[in-house]
This record gives C-alpha cells, sequence and structure tokens, in this order.
C-alpha cells in the first residue's frame, strides 16, 4: 500500500538532484554581493514547514557567518503596519506554492523599501515570486499531499545552498553535490521500529537541538498534521526548563542526535529520559549506542539532520496509515493556507 505522501517523499532525491543544477549562476552572483555589501539586518519569512526550513537556513547563516538571522512575524506588517527599516535589509522567504497572501504582501512591502528581497519558492510564476528582486526554484515538482516532503527537503538545500554561495566554502559545495545519493539511502532506511512504538501515542515530545532543531520541529508538526498525535517540539536544552515534568512512565520522546557538536548533549537527554522510564525512540547514526532509528551520515554533519528528516518521511506516512488515517488529505487542512 502506498499514498501520495510516500511518493513524493521519496522524490526528494531527485528534486535535490534538479535543483543543484539549476541556479548556480545566480546563487554565485548573489554569494559575492553579499561578501561585498553585507547585509545591516537579515530576516526570514516563511509559514508551517517553510518556517522550519528558515530556520534552519538562519542557523547555517548564524554559525557559518556569524550574522544574527529574525523570524519576522508578519502580522508586523499586514496587521500592525509597523514601518520596518528596510535600508540594507535582506528578507529571504521560504515557501512551497507562494501564495500566502500575508507573505506576499510583506515580500511587496520590503521590496518597495529598497531591501534585497529572495524568494526560494517551487513556483516561480507565483505571486511570492513576482513579489520578490531575486527568485531561486526549489525544483521539487508537483506536490499533490497536503504533507509536505519533497518541498520542505528541497527547501533545507536552498538554505544550505544560500550559506555556501555567501560563505564560498568549496567543502561545503562538494557535500552538497553529494547529498542526492545519501538521500536515496535515508528514503529507504528501515525506521518500522518508530511505527510499533507510536501506534498507540496521544501525545509526545521531538527533541533536536542546533541544526537538528528545525528537524525536530518539521517532525512534530508531521505527527499532528497526519497521525493526529499531539506532539510539541523542543532543544535538548530547553526540555529541562519545564516540559521535563510532563515526562512520566511510558511517555514516548523522539530524539534526533545527528552527528554535530549538539550531539552529546542530547544522547544524555535520552540517557535521562529512559532512566525518568520515558519510552525513549533515539534516532542517531548506526552503532550509537541506544539508537532504534538509524541516521544516515552525509558527506558533511550539518548537512545530516536533512538524511534524518528524509527517513522520517516514510515513518510517519506509515505510521499514520497505522492509525487508521489518510496521510495524503488532513482533516481540516489545506495545501495552500492564505494567512492574512
Amino acid at each position: 500500500m502506498t499514498s501520495r505522501m510516500l511518493e513524493e517523499a521519496r522524490e526528494a532525491p531527485a528534486a535535490v538532484a534538479r535543483q543543484l543544477e539549476g541556479g548556480r549562476d545566480g546563487l554565485a552572483a548573489l554569494g559575492e554581493r553579499l561578501r561585498t555589501v553585507p547585509p545591516a539586518s537579515i530576516l526570514t519569512l516563511a509559514r508551517g514547514s517553510s518556517d522550519h526550513a528558515a530556520h534552519f537556513a538562519a542557523y547555517l547563516l548564524m554559525a557559518r557567518l556569524g550574522r544574527l538571522v529574525t523570524s519576522l512575524p508578519m502580522s508586523l506588517v499586514t496587521l500592525y503596519h509597523a514601518r520596518i527599516d528596510t535600508r540594507g535589509l535582506l528578507a529571504l522567504a521560504f515557501s512551497q506554492s507562494g501564495r500566502s497572501t500575508d507573505l506576499v504582501e510583506t515580500a511587496k512591502a520590503f521590496t518597495a523599501g529598497r531591501a534585497t528581497t529572495v524568494a526560494f519558492v517551487n513556483d516561480t510564476a507565483s505571486p511570492l515570486a513576482e513579489a520578490s528582486r531575486l527568485v531561486f526554484g526549489l525544483e521539487a515538482g508537483v506536490e499533490r499531499s497536503v504533507a509536505a516532503t519533497k518541498s520542505f527537503i528541497a527547501q533545507l538545500v536552498a538554505g544550505a545552498r544560500l550559506a555556501q554561495a555567501w560563505q564560498a566554502d568549496p567543502e561545503f559545495g562538494t557535500a552538497l553535490e553529494a547529498l542526492p545519493a545519501a538521500l536515496e539511502i535515508a528514503a529507504h532506511t528501515d525506521w518500522t521500529e518508530g511505527v510499533d512504538a507510536l501506534a498507540n501515542a496521544d501525545r509526545l515530545l521531538v527533541l533536536g537541538r542546533g541544526t537538528g532543531l528545525a528537524i525536530a520541529m518539521e517532525a512534530a508538526l508531521k505527527f499532528k498534521e497526519t497521525c493526529g498525535i499531539q506532539a510539541e517540539a523542543f532543544s535538548g536544552a530547553e526540555v529541562r526548563h519545564g516540559p521535563l515534568a510532563l515526562v512520566t512512565p511510558g511517555y514516548p520522546v523522539l530524539v534526533f542526535a545527528p552527528r554535530g557538536p549538539a550531539q552529546a548533549g542530547l544522547l544524555e537527554a535520552a540517557r535521562d529520559l529512559r532512566a525518568r522510564g520515558a519510552r525513549v525512540l533515539l534516532a542517531a547514526p548506526a552503532g550509537t549506542e541506544g539508537a532504534e532509528l538509524p541516521l544516515v551520515a552525509t558527506a558533511h554533519e550539518e548537512l545530516d539532520p536533512i538524511a534524518a528528516i528524509q527517513s522520517f518521511y516514510p515513518m510517519a506516512e506509515a505510521l499514520s496509515r497505522a492509525r487508521g488515517h489518510d496521510p495524503d488529505h488532513p482533516p481540516h487542512l489545506a495545501k495552500v493556507t492564505l494567512t492574512h
């Protein structure tokens, strides 16, 4: 049995390969411009899964380039009509459809204010693309399932490509070129342990940190929309500041612990939670003590979270069906959300 969600999730490696073939000159030119005339401030504009992808891009830009990046509450522009200072502003918009009203209106206002507005969007003929100065196509192809999968992965890659172009890091660029092969493996990695463990869950904590926090946020959203589980994402550090009080014996917790500086703390959190009696599902590289969900290593540890969500999506699709849901048509949701 299959679904559009599963089919589209497994199309992500090919979508990433297409994206990597295009936009090279435009990204290189943008990177050179940002190095020559650095922006005074940087904002991300996004909603839903796209906002999680923007969070990943922002973390890379802050970690690699030391530039602070803020996620803009778009109601400041559309509802409160705040007079945002757009001098020297770089505004990075992430979207699958490019049709959310508040996203488009904010991009229009910033472009009119002479900001550098950049859209990473699947539909390059969308209103968001028209409202932005620069447009980079995600190349994910048509996505029919309400739950975004391949378009989210394509947005993660777009953010990583921006960081690489700005920093002009050839090693990171080489790692990006090798990403489709790693994603192909990740798309078929066995995570059935997660389906068995969560088939009857009604609540769940999802932990990540650093570049992996955006993946935890996306996983929590997918648990909600496709599986009907009240899932909440937290930083592996933040969970100790209150949410830990929720954990009782048998409480399910998914911990994303890919390679990188955050891994040690996440593994420690997983051990502590198990000691409290939690049902911990640890997603970590094969061979890691206590890991039940194997993570595929990419050519660079900062890209490992992308492989992690690639392995997660087929598991979430199978869990949705195991719980009696239709993963392609979550209740009360539509593919395009026209937020004002």
